[in-house]
């Protein structure tokens, strides 16, 4: 029943708002030959750079052992992104991959858990930064459209929820600790005295962050970083089409688009981002054929090919791990990932835990 509704959902956003803007596409079928495949290159580069830093930043929040290149996180970043565009669960489905094949990899788990957190919530606060940045600076010649409302309250929801769980953790630890191991302790499978440490870990991570205000300014730059060079890539493909897009315009429509995105209705977004970046593209000055297949052609590169790409990487990286002898299918993946993800999360909390009497 639960993939029967999926797929149901998929079908109807589909044909509520992605066969609407076909008809741009068919229009601009005669100008397909006229692309600049150089530029179509260059986007195709520019996804893989903004991959990279996605593995940077996750470099650069993990702990100093075990050494990890950067090669090895954005191959994992890489592998993530293959699963969660085939797996409706957004963040959490990136996390839970990340978690794995870190974990594999020898990442203590509280140290990871926490590295993951901050790097997925990091990156949301940034998204949304641009975003907002780029709707003061489009709206006093556009004018307000709902649609901006309704993603500048899903970012202050989330920022609400960032900025109280620092102050929580900052202030007032020690509430948090004890009231959130009485609540989570009663779930199945968790300790009360193991959501304390872990809890208070987390804490403690924190406050060594803090203290290291470089470390914050690098996350900040590569997360944006990550951004910019992704929503470059849709850019350079709307030229290699014939036009190029204002770039507050620009951000405005890739915002929102990755902003909405972020619920976890589809598998990475498909069709909720091309529902929102045509029409918000058209209505900044792009036109309606350029914008369909600019988009069709960015998602392809951004979207699709991560796909087969991510899960042969998911598949090298479990050969290369420890006590793995056979690669791992993407059955056997989606069958056993949350499993794992919760065996290892209480394994290695609770082999922290004080000893109880």
């Amino acid at each position: 029943m639960r993939t029967l509704v999926k797929v149901l959902m998929l079908a109807f956003v589909i044909h509520t708002f992605v066969i609407p803007q076909i008809g741009g596409a068919r229009a601009a079928l005669s100008t397909v030959s006229s692309a600049s495949p150089w530029l179509i290159g260059l986007a195709a580069a520019l996804e893989v750079g903004a991959i990279v830093a996605y593995g940077v930043l996750t470099r650069l929040l993990l702990p100093p052992e075990p050494q990890l290149g950067i090669g090895f996180c954005s191959s994992v970043a890489l592998a993530s992104m293959g699963v969660n565009h085939v797996v409706p669960g957004g963040a959490a489905t990136t996390a839970a991959v990340n978690y794995r094949l870190f974990g594999r990899a020898g990442v203590p788990g509280p140290q990871l858990a926490f590295a993951l957190g901050t790097q997925a919530l990091g990156s949301a606060v940034v998204l949304n930064l641009l975003l907002w940045l780029a709707l003061v600076a489009s709206i006093p010649a556009t004018g307000f459209d709902p649609l901006y409302a309704t993603a500048a309250g899903v970012g202050a929801v989330l920022m609400a929820v960032f900025a109280s769980a620092l102050v929580a953790l900052r202030m007032g630890r020690d509430g948090l600790a004890h009231h959130g191991a009485r609540i989570l302790g009663r779930l199945p499978r968790l300790e009360p005295a193991a959501v304390e440490v872990a809890i208070r870990d987390v804490a403690a991570r924190l406050d060594i962050l803090v203290a290291n205000p470089r470390v914050i300014v690098q996350g900040v730059t590569v997360a944006a970083a990550n951004w910019l060079l992704d929503a470059a890539a849709l850019a350079t493909m709307l030229a290699a089409f014939g036009h190029r897009p204002s770039i507050v315009g620009l951000l405005v429509a890739y915002g929102l688009a990755n902003v909405m995105a972020a619920i976890p209705i589809t598998p990475g977004g498909l069709g909720v981002v091309e529902a929102i970046l045509i029409p918000t593209l058209v209505g900044f000055g792009t036109p309606t054929s350029v914008a369909a297949v600019g988009v069709v052609a960015y998602r392809l590169v951004s979207f699709w090919l991560p796909i087969p790409a991510g899960l042969t990487t998911y598949a090298v990286l479990q050969r290369r791990s420890a006590k793995e002898t056979s690669p791992v299918g993407v059955g056997t993946l989606l069958g056993t990932l949350l499993e794992h993800r919760v065996d290892e999360v209480n394994g290695s909390v609770a082999a922290q835990a004080p000893e109880r009497g």
